[in-house]
């Protein structure tokens, strides 16, 4: 499917785009181009071959899920301007 002038004009209308007729002509070619190698890409025969999640075939080392820190929760709370049941209480912003 080659895109054409009209519908580059269509684009950048639903894009609000102020494109000059060298742009327009240039994007057409550009779009062209990678409309082509998209089917290029369509037209290789991958029958058989199983999806990668990753190019390396390699894990992702992980640390332990372990607490490093104490709660604090009460420290913080001291020197907040207003709390009420272990929430921090804030002056309403919406109407």
């Amino acid at each position: 499917m080659a895109l054409t002038l009209d519908d580059i004009n269509k684009i950048a209308h639903l894009a609000r785009l102020g494109l000059s007729d060298e742009e327009k002509s240039r994007y057409t070619d550009s779009l062209n181009n990678i409309l082509g190698l998209i089917d290029d890409l369509q037209a290789v025969n991958t029958q058989g071959i199983a999806p990668l999640s990753h190019a390396v075939d390699v894990t992702q080392p992980l640390r332990p899920d372990v607490v490093t820190e104490s709660n604090q929760r009460d420290a913080y709370q001291q020197i907040a301007p207003a709390v009420q049941d272990g929430l921090y209480l804030v002056p309403k912003v919406i109407e």
